[in-house]
């Protein structure tokens, strides 16, 4: 093919999570765009596999990707909640210190958040924790009253809808084989759910699969624990899967003893935020996500069984926030896993969003992608400017 060849769409997409669906929302404005998803719908994997948390910027590094594009799309995905009739609950949160001990620990995240600006945070005594969530045996507290709750299927659907009313066309069961760079753009060699094969070509690739989207990267040839690859720089695109698993409050009485997410000091180094006590904007609570680095070739099962040990270590943690918590009223909820770039002897590392020659490739996509989806758009379409 020569690059004068007209390709099947100016831009590809491959994912359709809220990031894949933001970008191809932003994109579909001014181009031809085709989001292909080996999924049956939208937001099967990370984007509906996670707590629904609108963060507010508090615990990244000042400066990094995750501070300023969390910050940026805080009031953005209110906003377009408010007006694409997505459930959002602006319910705030508290970051709790549990025992003398763990003040010095909220002192840090204190810092860190001050240092990025977060909004409207402040540090309450017990007495004004304890008014906002008197059953929480909370000894200080950190209160951040722009984070909150959406509906995160809620919010995906309504990216793929603004998505197609621009004209972007949306593929499922469609599997990626192989991936190429031809003259003027890229070929990717699909599979479809009845076996059947074909190809696509674009001018511009947008790689946001998520957990696949380092196999895409190598099927083009770049080298995954970064290096030179024809002539130009490539970082460090492996990621490495850290599940979360979630218990649910199945109590109606005791979910209802809590109004917003209230969370404990970070675990960064095993990869979370601590196992913590939230919400949904349908009025459950739900306790998690645990934090479990797994091997690479760990198979992604999003079925998760009732057994003993996780039960004991939720019940013992959801104990710590709801003192009278009995092994009853919880009940095994979602899994959902983390794509990271961070190795497990690491602390926080940044999204990676890197642009060789018409390819984008998004990289660990974590918490907070849901929040920043919106920014992330922006930047992928000022990059492809």
């Amino acid at each position: 093919m020569t690059s004068e060849a007209p390709h099947d769409a100016e831009v590809i997409v491959v994912g359709a999570g809220a990031v894949g669906l933001a970008i191809a929302e932003r994109l579909s404005r001014t181009r031809s765009v085709l989001v292909v998803e080996r999924h049956e719908g939208f937001g099967r994997e990370t984007s509906s596999h996670n707590s629904g948390v609108v963060h507010a910027s508090i615990y990244y590094e000042t400066g990094s990707l995750k501070h300023t594009l969390c910050w940026e799309g805080n009031p953005l995905i209110y906003e377009w909640a408010d007006s694409h009739h997505v459930p959002v609950l602006r319910c705030g949160k508290l970051i709790v210190a549990l025992s003398e001990e763990e003040r010095g620990g909220l002192d840090d995240v204190w810092r860190q958040a001050t240092a990025n600006g977060v909004r409207g945070i402040e540090r309450l005594t017990r007495e004004r924790a304890r008014t906002l969530e008197p059953n929480v045996p909370t000894v200080e507290a950190i209160w951040s009253p722009s984070t909150g709750v959406l509906d995160q299927a809620a919010l995906v659907r309504s990216y793929e809808r603004a998505a197609r009313e621009h004209g972007a066309l949306v593929v499922y069961q469609h599997e990626i084989e192989g991936a190429t760079r031809i003259a003027g753009g890229f070929r990717l060699d699909l599979r479809d759910a009845d076996g059947q094969r074909s190809s696509v070509t674009c001018a511009t690739l947008v790689n946001s699969a998520g957990h696949g989207a380092p196999a895409i990267a190598s099927a083009l040839g770049y080298p995954l624990d970064g290096g030179t690859h024809e002539g130009v720089e490539v970082p460090v695109l492996r990621q490495r899967a850290n599940s979360g698993r979630y218990y649910d409050i199945v109590d109606p009485g005791v979910a209802r003893m809590i109004s917003r997410p209230v969370y404990p000091l970070p675990e960064h180094q095993a990869g979370g935020l601590g196992l913590h006590l939230t919400v949904d904007t349908d009025g459950g609570a739900h306790l998690g996500p645990s934090t479990e680095w797994l091997a690479d070739d760990a198979v992604l099962d999003y079925r998760q069984a009732d057994e003993p040990e996780w039960r004991a270590r939720f019940l013992e943690a959801g104990r710590r926030f709801l003192p009278g918590l009995q092994a009853d009223q919880i009940a095994p909820g979602q899994v959902g896993y983390r794509p990271k770039i961070q190795r497990p002897d690491q602390g926080l590392v940044d999204f990676l969003i890197w642009h060789d020659r018409g390819y984008v490739h998004l990289g660990g996509i974590e918490s907070p992608g849901l929040t920043a989806s919106l920014p992330i758009a922006r930047v992928v379409a000022e990059a492809l400017a």
